[in-house]
């Protein structure tokens, strides 16, 4: 499980039995510009920000005094942050150059925090989902990086004070687990409730407009009723998605694949029940490295997963490298097949395909973008006995390329297919 800093909101002194790394750092970086942006406020807040968890001014301004961090953390993980006391919002920065808050409370005009002992903060009193940024006053405007509630409009991301209207989105910081580097992990709550929900991975570029190649936009995609859970990844993004190692020229590469599986399984599956309850429908899906790591989580939780979904899935690796040839999924799955899951596969790009070195996988010809592998995984589960169009999905988006724009451009296919699931 992740380190939790457990927090007592009743007594007037606050304990912690951990912290953490892996958060938002204590000099928080980052500009941008702009106050407030498109989109309403209002409605109820959700069960993480639930009247319940009402603290003490003084004793969260004591507790960040004795451990910022820590504090910051332990809030972040039950209540999240800005967090509810008497007389509205506690607002704390932790980046002394931006020491004043502005938004839909202060009608986007800066109003300047208190300074304390390695941070500042302000009480604001403002409506149930009201957005806000942290400022220097003139010209830098940032989200604040340890808010559980956000969203993105033309001036990028923006901050709440707790929950908006559904749908919306929450974020969990520096979850860990397994020996893997602590990371964020983002939820997108429907408008109604959930009756089902999808793990997927490179959650930094799911839902952030501005993430590599426009990222996803998968909110825009997001069927009803589903929610969508986002795990980001890290610089041992390589080592994480792969399920064996392969060796690209600089020797071997990955395999940390079944680490990763226990971690989403056990760790970020137990945080969203906490939560927000988890849902009986559960699906698991990516792209790329991400494709190939959600067939082998659902290989490795045989029955867990009703739904698994690859998009441009690198399914040869363990054969890319010319000295390699270590298990790949396209092998595996022709041996096993995936216990109680519906798999969705496509690709974009083209043939021809080849096995030129006669290692039984078809990554040598001029296929692009994953095509030869994906038909070859296609084939080995209908030799299993998968029906296409009943338990196995394939679809080619001919020519399309390697590249967040187009799996953002289809993604709503296997959503589709995944909302439709009973």
């Amino acid at each position: 499980m992740f380190c939790r800093g457990r927090l007592s909101l009743v007594v007037a002194l606050l304990a912690f039995s951990c912290a953490c790394a892996g958060g938002p750092s204590d000099a928080s970086t980052g500009s941008g510009s702009g106050g407030a942006g498109n989109g309403s406020a209002g409605g109820e807040a959700s069960s993480s920000q639930s009247g319940g968890e009402l603290s003490n001014l003084d004793a969260l301004l004591a507790a960040l005094r004795s451990d910022r961090y820590a504090t910051l953390l332990a809030v972040s993980r039950e209540g999240g942050w800005p967090a509810k006391v008497d007389d509205g919002w506690l607002v704390v920065s932790s980046d002394l150059a931006r020491t004043m808050v502005a938004g839909d409370a202060t009608d986007w005009m800066p109003m300047a925090m208190t300074l304390d002992e390695g941070f500042a903060w302000r009480v604001v009193d403002g409506a149930t989902g009201s957005r806000y940024k942290l400022t220097d006053g003139a010209s830098d405007w940032v989200a604040d990086p340890w808010a559980r509630a956000l969203s993105y409009d033309d001036n990028g991301e923006m901050s709440h004070l707790s929950p908006p209207t559904m749908p919306h989105l929450e974020r969990h910081l520096a979850v860990a687990s397994h020996g893997l580097a602590p990371r964020a992990v983002r939820v997108w709550l429907p408008s109604q409730p959930a009756a089902r929900v999808l793990y997927l991975h490179d959650g930094q570029n799911l839902f952030d407009p501005a993430a590599i190649g426009g990222g996803w936009h998968l909110a825009e995609s997001a069927p009803d009723a589903m929610m969508l859970v986002g795990i980001d990844n890290t610089a041992a993004r390589m080592d994480e998605y792969t399920h064996v190692a392969d060796d690209l020229g600089d020797g071997p590469i990955g395999g940390a694949g079944d680490a990763y599986a226990d971690f989403l399984h056990e760790t970020v599956r137990a945080l969203v029940t906490k939560h927000y309850g988890e849902p009986s429908i559960v699906g698991v899906m990516g792209s790329s490295l991400g494709g190939l790591v959600s067939l082998h989580v659902a290989h490795r939780y045989p029955g867990a997963y009703r739904f698994t979904g690859s998009m441009s899935g690198t399914l040869g690796w363990g054969s890319i490298g010319p000295q390699s040839h270590a298990e790949t999924m396209i092998e595996r799955l022709a041996a096993t097949g995936l216990e109680g899951a519906v798999v969705y596969l496509d690709s974009g790009g083209d043939g021809p395909c080849a096995d030129l070195d006669a290692d039984g996988i078809d990554d040598d010809g001029d296929g692009t973008d994953n095509y030869c592998e994906t038909k070859q995984v296609q084939a080995a589960l209908v030799a299993k006995g998968y029906t296409d169009g009943v338990d196995l999905h394939h679809w080619h988006e001919p020519g399309a390329p390697h590249h967040e724009s187009a799996w953002a451009a289809r993604v709503w296919r296997p959503l589709e297919l995944f909302g439709a699931l009973p």
